[in-house]
């Protein structure tokens, strides 16, 4: 099956070996989580420049002050849509609770947990030669 296509082993039943055994879903996972890392390090930015701007020094953004900053609507329109639409109950404890934390905790620590779950697992194989 050398000269075959790829396409055609794979239809064939041959399995792509970088996709076995989760593969793809590792892939797609670490590359959300260096998303969330580089969100994480773009809201510690933001904290740095607005502490840097103001005069009463460093002051820890929360996720829901830099999202009201950023874009003050679209924050009016999750609320009232998940209030309305989803659950009452789930905008008051728990997302309002989301929205006081720092934002580049909101974004980091998810973002190293899938960074570093999911990164690829090397098989150890007893070296051979050696005494």
């Amino acid at each position: 099956m050398r000269g075959t296509p790829r396409l055609s082993r794979l239809a064939a039943g041959f399995t792509d070996p970088k996709m076995e055994a989760g593969g793809g879903n590792l892939i797609v996972c670490r590359i959300f989580g260096w998303i969330l890392v580089l969100a994480a390090l773009g809201a510690l930015a933001y904290e740095v420049m607005a502490a840097v701007n103001s005069q009463g020094g460093w002051r820890t953004l929360t996720l829901g002050e830099m999202w009201f900053r950023l874009h003050s609507p679209s924050l009016n329109g999750a609320q009232a849509g998940i209030q309305r639409y989803v659950a009452p109950w789930l905008w008051e404890p728990v997302i309002t609770t989301v929205l006081l934390w720092p934002g580049w905790l909101v974004f980091g620590i998810p973002g190293l947990l899938a960074t570093v779950f999911c990164r690829k697992r090397h098989r150890h194989r007893p070296m051979r030669g050696r005494r």
